[in-house]
């Protein structure tokens, strides 16, 4: 096969893959989804699982469980205990999740790059002044989940949560094709902005998971976000976590978007392309 022709198939690939997760009836698709994955039938979730493997490189290893009475079990399962070591040093900030590293880097005052030739602000993300002038000129990391990795996500340090905004919005697909094809992605998806204090003071680390595609759902342990909300609500809590504690979780892949203020930067192993696991160092206090 000529390189031209090797080009072209690629081409042809993402055009499909794009029209199949982002052309079809979203919401319709989503509620399918969220119902036919709480079906509870063990033999149905092992057709699914077995179905499911041809197209990803689902690892079940470390699972707590091999058994699932539905799909849904599988997506928010729940690893063995002391599958994801977590970096004890107090001036490191750990990855919340398992995932795939996508645009990272330094804030250019307020603005971040989606992916090469698009970018976006602060405010169009974070919606609220005062949270975008934490952030200017600091770090970020936008973290992937596929759909084969452990969907949960973990306090990334010692923190206190006080609130979380919820901001309504679309279910794009996440994935590297719509980042390169859709402008401005994040920022018209759904997605929860929460807000972690360290006790180091003035130090707050922003987390933003952004809901995307096939059920869409994001779930807190400590505040009640499976309701519908329209436009931006502000949810106000009290919740410590120690590092490492089980913030969350995805019911299917998605992004986390990792804020951190000036004096806390990205770990030198952390770029683009690196797969990196829930409770390795991502950030640095100086």
């Amino acid at each position: 096969m000529t390189m031209r022709a090797a080009l072209a198939k690629l081409v042809l690939q993402e055009d499909i893959n794009f029209l199949l997760t982002n052309r079809i009836p979203r919401q319709l698709a989503n509620r399918f989804i969220g119902w036919f994955s709480r079906i509870e039938s063990p033999l149905l979730a092992r057709a699914s699982i077995g179905l499911w493997r041809l197209f990803a490189d689902l690892d079940l290893s470390d699972s707590a469980t091999q058994r699932f009475t539905s799909l849904h079990d599988c997506f928010t399962r729940q690893l063995k205990p002391g599958a994801r070591p977590i970096d004890p040093d107090p001036a490191v900030v750990t990855s919340p999740c398992d995932a795939i590293v996508g645009a990272c880097g330094r804030i250019d005052h307020d603005r971040l790059i989606q992916a090469k030739g698009f970018v976006y602000t602060l405010n169009d993300l974070l919606v609220d002044p005062q949270v975008v002038q934490l952030y200017i000129d600091g770090h970020y990391a936008a973290l992937r989940l596929t759909s084969s990795m452990y969907h949960r996500f973990h306090a990334p340090c010692d923190c206190r949560i006080e609130r979380v905004t919820y901001i309504s919005g679309d279910t794009w697909n996440v994935n590297p094709i719509a980042l390169e094809r859709i402008e401005r992605l994040f920022c018209r998806n759904a997605r929860a902005v929460i807000h972690a204090v360290m006790p180091q003071p003035g130090v707050i680390i922003t987390m933003v998971p952004v809901a995307a595609i096939l059920v869409a759902g994001i779930r807190l342990h400590f505040l009640d976000v499976v309701r519908a909300y329209s436009g931006t609500i502000e949810l106000h809590c009290s919740a410590e976590f120690r590092k490492g504690q089980e913030i969350g979780w995805f019911e299917h892949g998605s992004t986390i978007i990792v804020f951190a203020p000036k004096g806390v930067a990205l770990c030198d192993s952390v770029r683009p392309g690196a797969v990196i696991r829930m409770g390795k160092p991502l950030m640095r206090l100086a």
